[in-house]
């Protein structure tokens, strides 16, 4: 599953829209995020791991790496 699926479920859970994580994304980072420059790197999978690790701090989530058995 690419990122963008990943974000967009964590955005229905959590009732946002990605207009919404775009202007928390922006004031939590200092760094002007619109919605259609976020929308654009989710659908071309441009966006920076650093990003999706701030999008999940905005969610509320923690990021796991979990070795395959």
């Amino acid at each position: 599953m690419r990122a963008a699926e990943y974000i967009k479920i964590l955005l229905i859970k959590e009732n946002m829209t990605i207009t919404k994580l775009a202007q928390k994304f922006s004031e939590h980072s200092g760094k002007k995020l619109s919605r259609s420059n976020l929308s654009n790197k989710l659908k071309r999978e441009t966006i920076k791991f650093s990003e999706v690790l701030t999008i999940c701090e905005i969610l509320g989530y923690d990021l796991n790496f979990v070795k395959k058995q």
